[in-house]
């Protein structure tokens, strides 16, 4: 079979997995209530519990066991005046499960096999095929984007943007197992073009035979295609098993398309090679295990990031391995700490490989008006080349974000500390000062409000700024104090039950 012929192939199972949400949402629910089902039997997918049960505990709701009555779901925070202020109320009323354990919430589901946390809002459209349960989510962000709006130095940029993706899923107990069948899709390549969208002091990748700097590299029109089987060991542990072409390996933190704490801001973090940038490789293969609120989980993969024709499947290679222990305490909160020895991930630098650590913190909060989200991240990178530790694309990343709903309004920020190469930002140091890491920060501030609801979407208009901590070393190409600002347009899916903000793949 041709690689073109393979990529058609997998290119109508993602239209055919995309097709059954859609296709759920035009179809009636059977009621498969079940009057003397128990949160135990809900959990294991064994039955449905009534829509409302009296006796249902806000934290048998978190774990996705039963509805609790609107009056008393009312009293929890973020009561149920509106969905969005429930953002629980997902979790609750649709089947499923969470990919990696099945007794709880779809919520915790984030990217490849991490977690966030249960009390994590989500928009989604929820549907029931045959014995399926499905899920549909997506947004897209048309904006303009001003890089160093100001002219402070001559790197800045000005363009009109158009960042997208849509995901579908579908879930369905086989046996003493639980199958998930995961499809991810972006029009990037057609809407960004081969290089991207403008992003002063960000790097990675390549186009033309030449490194992508002050750019974010658009996404590949298909970023994953994934089944993942759970067999479940009692109510509060697994073990499972996760095979993607392309996906994402068991390394970083939740990628930042599907962080709630970045789900409103548009743009990619200057950290992203640092933290989370595996989160699409053409193959990847991760056994793992859930043991109450602990997940191990391993994976051998695909170290060589994307090429830039970004409508074509990748060689795998599984020359990379990693692995990583996520903790849960509470439906508030999930941490967790990685590492992973990378090969040659850039095709500039074939020679050159990365060891990943990582380590972060995110958490989701409801409020009597909406949902807190937030995230601490750092990343180190220890580049090797031709085995032997280089200076050289070796640094230290930091990054913070927060999103705050309050109603129909979200406020947002990030603020990151990476240490960059001057070769990675193409400057010319003096000499002696090869393999100097330069300390860049940046900080953004944004705010978005809903502007109207249609149909099984809903439109936010917001906009946000960013000013930069930049080094001496490279402020001749930078300019002192630059700025820059984006007005955006965000549309997401959002069928109305499935509470407020979301996984933003």
């Amino acid at each position: 079979m041709t690689v073109l012929s393979s990529a058609r192939l997998l290119g109508a199972a993602t239209l055919a997995l995309f097709a059954l949400p859609a296709a759920a949402q035009h179809r009636p629910r059977p009621d498969t209530t079940n009057r003397s089902c128990t949160p135990e039997h809900a959990a294991m997918g064994h039955c449905t519990m009534p829509a409302e049960v009296s006796s249902c505990t806000p934290e048998h709701a978190a774990m996705g066991h039963c509805t609790m009555p609107s009056s008393e779901a009312c009293a929890m925070p973020g009561g149920m005046d509106s969905m969005e202020s429930c953002p629980m109320h997902a979790s609750m009323t649709h089947g499923g499960g969470a990919t990696t354990l099945p007794s709880a919430p779809m919520t915790r589901d984030a990217s490849g096999t991490s977690w966030n946390p249960d009390a994590s809002p989500m928009e989604a459209l929820h549907g029931t095929l045959g014995g399926w349960t499905t899920m549909l989510h997506g947004a897209a962000s048309p904006r303009i984007t001003a890089q160093d709006v100001f002219d402070a130095g001559s790197r800045g940029a000005t363009k009109f943007s158009l960042p997208n993706w849509a995901m579908a899923s579908a879930h369905r107990p086989i046996g003493a197992a639980h199958l998930t069948l995961r499809a991810m899709l972006s029009l990037d390549p057609l809407t960004e073009g081969k290089r991207g969208y403008p992003l002063l002091f960000q790097t990675g990748e390549a186009v033309g035979g030449a490194p992508l700097v002050d750019e974010q590299h658009p996404h590949d029109l298909i970023p994953e295609l994934s089944a993942t089987v759970a067999v479940p060991v009692g109510e509060t542990s697994s073990v499972f098993g996760y095979v993607a072409y392309p996906g994402e390996p068991a390394l970083g933190p939740t990628a930042f398309m599907h962080r709630p704490s970045a789900r409103t801001l548009p743009d990619a973090p200057l950290s992203h090679h640092w933290q989370d940038a595996t989160h699409i490789v053409f193959g990847v293969a991760t056994l793992g295990a859930v043991v109450g609120p602990v997940k191990l989980d391993a994976s051998l993969f695909t170290g060589r990031e994307p090429d830039e024709d970004r409508y074509v499947f990748d060689r795998a290679r599984f020359d990379s391995y990693s692995g990583r222990v996520t903790f849960a305490p509470n439906a508030n909160w999930t941490m967790q700490a990685s590492a992973g020895f990378i090969r040659s991930p850039e095709a500039l630098e074939e020679d050159l490989d990365i060891v990943r650590t990582t380590a972060s913190v995110i958490y989701a909060q409801p409020t009597p008006t909406g949902v807190l989200t937030g995230a601490l991240v750092w990343g180190y990178n220890a580049a090797r080349e031709n085995g032997e530790a280089t200076d050289d694309h070796s640094g230290h990343s930091l990054l913070a974000e927060a999103d705050l709903a309050r109603g129909p309004f979200n406020v947002f920020g990030r603020a990151e500390l990476v240490q960059k190469g001057a070769d990675e930002l193409n400057v010319t140091l003096p000499a002696g000062t090869h393999g100097h890491a330069l300390n860049v920060g940046a900080f953004t501030l944004g705010a978005a409000g809903t502007l109207a609801r249609f149909g099984v979407a809903k439109a936010q208009l917001g906009a946000s700024g960013t000013v930069y901590a930049v080094p001496t070393e490279v402020r001749s190409a930078y300019g002192d104090f630059p700025v820059s600002a984006q007005a955006f347009l965000r549309i997401v899916l959002d069928g109305g039950s499935s509470g407020h903000g979301g996984m933003n793949h």
